[in-house]
């Protein structure tokens, strides 16, 4: 049974030693660089830009699908095409990774508060080091997290287990809930026998229930009462 609070004053306690999480479309609403960089490609070759929104069912499962994609969805592609556009997507985005790039809402308050609270944030992302750690140092945030593990940092990515576990060591271990947006998430934190919430406001490509995750949050302000109910 979930905790109740008899005190509001006094708040329940967390009973996670790290909370870890996803970062593109889950930390950090990353849309506006990442269609800037497919716009960019897709432009070289005559093909009209897309809108913001329209790059969200793009994005989830890494660069090359992202520009697979968008080059179907702009007139067709082939491999050729795909394979001489993928690096010149990827340096313009190296070059240009926080223009648009910010936080979700609530989220810096909500790991200021589990911050006080003594718990441990970590980052387990797909995203390329090459990308990760400079898009975190610009926005400032780095400092916040005990660890940061990408999808190139152990020669695997999610939905494998192993990158989640590392992200779980680095921090220095302890019993881990793990947030993200796509079916990598839930699936990687499910296979690492990590407890997992989806986020509704990520880059889905389809109703966020099909995730099946323990729990799914709609704004980083329901985390931290989600995570005081969390059984103990």
């Amino acid at each position: 049974m979930a905790a109740t609070n008899p005190n509001p004053a006094t708040p329940l306690p967390i009973p996670f030693d790290i909370v870890g999480f996803d970062l593109d479309g889950t930390l950090i609403d990353t849309s506006g660089d990442l269609a800037a960089a497919v716009n960019y490609a897709i432009g070289t070759i005559g093909r009209p830009p897309f809108p913001v929104a329209a790059i969200h069912p793009f994005v989830g499962k890494g660069a090359r699908v992202m520009l697979q994609r968008a080059l179907d969805a702009s007139g067709g592609y082939d491999e050729a095409t795909l394979l001489a556009l993928l690096p010149v997507l990827l340096d313009y985005y190296e070059q240009n990774l926080a223009i648009h790039s910010i936080p979700y809402p609530g989220l810096i308050d909500a790991m200021e508060q589990l911050a006080a609270r003594g718990v441990k944030l970590a980052i387990c992302t797909n995203k390329a080091e090459r990308f990760t750690i400079p898009l975190m140092h610009q926005l400032g945030l780095s400092d916040r997290f005990a660890s940061i593990v990408a999808g190139d940092t152990v020669g695997v990515a999610k939905p494998d287990p192993a990158p989640i576990r590392e992200m779980i060591a680095r921090a220095g271990g302890g019993r881990t809930i793990f947030i993200g947006d796509t079916i990598n998430d839930i699936a990687g934190a499910r296979n690492a026998g990590v407890a997992n919430i989806a986020v509704s406001f990520g880059f889905l490509d389809g109703p966020v229930e099909n995730l099946e995750a323990d729990a799914v949050i709609h704004h980083f302000d329901e985390l931290l009462p989600l995570l005081e109910r969390w059984p103990a």
